[in-house]
This record gives structure tokens, sequence and C-alpha cells, in this order.
């Protein structure tokens, strides 16, 4: 097994945490195989090889290597749990395979309920970006937790638990979904190796939004702009599923946020994504008004 300190991590100035964090969180998830034409065809993977690449995360914890600002080294291990999902196919899909009724099928044009009752709220004036729920798909699966952190069943565990309710959630290929599904990932700090004393900053935590699709169709479909996570390299048979927007809660100073990098740029353009992305799905995210609504408070 390698080792958290595989990563690059240089005892110098311009060393980001933060891109560590987003690095060492990144999913990778095994393509399918191509056993037909027809198979070759769609490039990407099946949602069961998204959940699995969370299975070890969601028992032990993923490992963080964070440079302190007194140049000590820790492993931070962070422990994912669901925070939100949506899935929307393209198409309507046999009902046989959704395992629900004809009727619970719901279409986005106009339909503000299969949303989520209200807006994301922020003051960033810059999320000015045209609604579009009118092009989603049909919305077969939506989930948005609201229990305390501490309270929450592990990742793999909800995974499984929401699977008897939605079978496709499972099996469905990148392909049946629109380019409009994603998930939320909330990331909370669980311990440290060594036991770092009194360093506030280790109790950051972040939730970050990947994709449910593949990544071609999305910036040819949304023109999202995902982050580029450095030296998180994949097979040519894998393929990486970096957030492409995030929010954080505690992230404070320059341990998390160094200023001789690009880790505020970073940090406000996620945050602005996650914004618009909220605002244009009308989705109500209850971890990311949580985190929003305590971005400026002093600990």
């Amino acid at each position: 097994m390698s080792s958290p300190w595989d990563f690059t991590v240089p005892n110098v100035p311009t060393h980001s945490n933060l891109q560590c964090f987003l690095q060492c969180i990144t999913p990778i998830v095994k393509k399918c195989n191509k056993s037909s034409k027809e198979e070759a065809e769609k490039e990407g993977f099946k949602l069961s090889e998204v959940w699995e690449s969370y299975s070890e995360w969601s028992a032990y914890g993923v490992a963080v290597p964070i440079l302190l600002n007194n140049d000590d080294r820790v492993v931070q291990y962070y422990s994912p749990t669901l925070s939100a999902l949506q899935l929307y196919t393209s198409t309507l899909i046999d009902d046989k395979l959704w395992g629900k009724d004809k009727s619970d099928k719901t279409s986005c044009n106009g339909n503000s309920s299969c949303l989520g009752s209200n807006a994301a709220k922020n003051d960033d004036n810059s999320c000015n970006i045209e609604t579009t729920t009118d092009r989603c798909g049909y919305l077969y699966c939506q989930y948005d937790e609201t229990t305390i952190p501490y309270d929450r069943v592990p990742f793999t565990e909800k995974i499984k638990e929401l699977g008897k309710h939605y079978p496709g959630l499972i099996n469905l290929h990148c392909m049946n979904l629109s380019p409009y599904s994603w998930i939320a990932v909330a990331w909370y700090p669980v311990y440290q190796i060594p036991t770092a004393i009194n360093v506030k900053e280790l109790s950051a935590c972040f939730v970050t939004y990947h994709p449910l699709f593949s990544l071609p169709q999305a910036s040819e479909n949304m023109k999202l702009e995902v982050e580029k996570v450095e030296d998180k390299k994949s097979k040519e048979e894998e393929m990486c599923l970096p957030p492409f927007a995030m929010v954080s809660y505690k992230m404070f100073g320059a341990l998390w946020a160094n200023p001789k990098t690009t880790d505020p740029d970073i940090a406000l353009r996620h945050r602005t994504a996650a914004c618009c992305w909220l605002k244009q799905l009308n989705f109500h995210h209850h971890d990311f008004n949580f985190f929003m609504s305590r971005q400026y408070q002093n600990y």
C-alpha cells in the first residue's frame, strides 16, 4: 500500500495543502470493458465504479499529507459522507430498470418540485447564470443530507440504502445520465498521525462537488470548468472525477490558502462554482447553506 507521503509535499513556501487535499479526494474509476462495438462507443464508467472508489475511504478515511506552518508534517484523515445527489437521465428508460412507476418520473421542464424547495442563497453577484432546468432531463434520484455530521452513516452504507429504492443508482452507465448529474461529498477530519496539538487549522471541513458523467460530454454541454488536479494520474483504462466546485468551513489562514500560491483564487473559484451550480438547478443544499452561513465566523 502506498504512503500518503508518496505525494509530492516539498518543504518550500509554495506548497499548497489545499491542492494536495483536492488531489487526495479525487476518485479514480475504472472505465467499462468494451466487449462490443456498441459499448466501445460508450466511453465512460458505471456508477458502481464510483461507489467502489469510495469504499476504502468510507471505512478508514482518506489520508491527506499536511505541511504545517512550523514545517512539521502530519497526515490528516478525512471521513466522507454523502452530502447531496442528483441523477438525471437524458431519455426515459424502461420502468423495470428503475423499479418505479412511470408516473414517478418527473421531467424538470418547468417543474420546480423535483429540484428542491428553495434555491441556494448567496450574496455573490458574480453568479449571473441563465436558468437551464428545462434541459436537465428526467430526475431519477435526489438526496440532500440534513442530519448533523456525527449522526450520518458511512458513505458506502448510505449508497447501499438508497440503492434499495433506486436500482439504477448502482448499475447505470454514465452515458445514460444527463450532464446535470452530480454528487456532493462532505469531508470531516477524524484524526491525524502524529497527533497535532492545538492546531485549529486542522479542523477544516469541506464539501466537494463531482460530476457523474464523462467529462468531455460535460465540457461540451455545460461548459463546466473542472479544476485540474496536479499529479493525479490514472491509467489508460481509468479516469479521474476531480471536483468542479467546493465549499469549506473552518478553513483558517495561510495553512489552507497559501498566499504564495493560487490557493485563494482556487478557493474563490470553487465556491463561486458551487453557488452558480446550485442556483442553476434551484437546489436547496443543506450543507452548502450551513457552510456559507459560517464562512466568516471566528473560532
